[in-house]
């Protein structure tokens, strides 16, 4: 089965809709939402309702820092975060706010994969899978939690990566060519950090997301091109720091 694997989507309609068009295209049969719904951006009502309806189409759905900053934002907002955060809150429903409380911070997609948005080794912390030591104690974390794991998909770093170990036990990083299949086999232990649907960070636009198929024992990694523009408009008509609507502009 293809499973679109998607995150930080960050109340960027406009991105979120195009990756689902893509993935749909790309013949995806199941979708994933590794967190971070909302924050940032200018349409958390929008993304929501959309990630509602999809949770009941059988979507799954894990939770990511700025769902759980949106909802409970501090009362008085100390930086653009918590600005954002309260901003989201305050904009979203009963029924969203019981969605998002309700999101658990892991999942389970079949019996040998793990969905995370942040890192398996103590989730609730949000640990950065930046670089190969956090990757390394994300896929420990995640064979702690069961051996039957080979595959932990994350997101919260807003770029493409892909870890896995060699027969010999060494982690290696892989900079994965958006567009082209890269074989995992599941004898191997592996760690695919997925993007960012709604705000890239790499000087590159297009939202990002992948696709998984467990069935071919393969993960092509997409970017697709959607109306950063619009989106951008958004945020500042919504009157949130321009700094974000500047962020989407450049994919910084």
């Amino acid at each position: 089965m293809k499973t679109a694997l998607l995150s930080d989507i960050h109340a960027n309609r406009q991105a979120l809709d195009a990756c689902l068009q893509h993935a749909r295209a790309q013949g995806a049969q199941r979708f994933a939402l590794l967190g971070d719904l909302v924050g940032y951006g200018g349409d958390p009502v929008a993304v929501a309702d959309q990630a509602m309806a999809l949770a009941q189409n059988g979507a799954l759905c894990v939770l990511g820092n700025h769902d759980a900053m949106a909802l409970a934002p501090p009362a008085t907002p100390r930086n653009r975060a918590e600005l954002g955060a309260r901003w989201t809150h305050d904009r979203l429903a009963s029924r969203h706010h019981a969605f998002l409380q309700a999101l658990p911070l892991t999942a389970r997609l079949g019996g040998n994969a793990l969905l995370v948005h942040a890192s398996a080794d103590a989730p609730a912390q949000w640990r950065y899978v930046d670089d190969s030591n956090a990757a390394e104690r994300c896929m420990m974390a995640a064979q702690a939690i069961d051996p039957a794991i080979r595959y932990v998909f994350c997101g919260h770093v807003h770029e493409q990566v892909l870890y896995f170990l060699t027969p010999t036990a060494k982690l290696m990083r892989f900079a994965p060519e958006p567009g082209v299949p890269v074989p995992v086999p599941p004898h191997r232990q592996w760690l695919a950090i997925v993007g960012s649907v709604g705000q890239p960070r790499d000087g590159d636009a297009r939202a990002m997301y992948a696709l998984f198929d467990d069935a071919a024992a393969q993960i092509t990694f997409h970017r697709v091109p959607y109306d950063h523009l619009a989106a951008a408009a958004a945020i500042r008509a919504a009157g949130l720091p321009g700094f974000y609507a500047d962020r989407l502009e450049k994919g910084q």
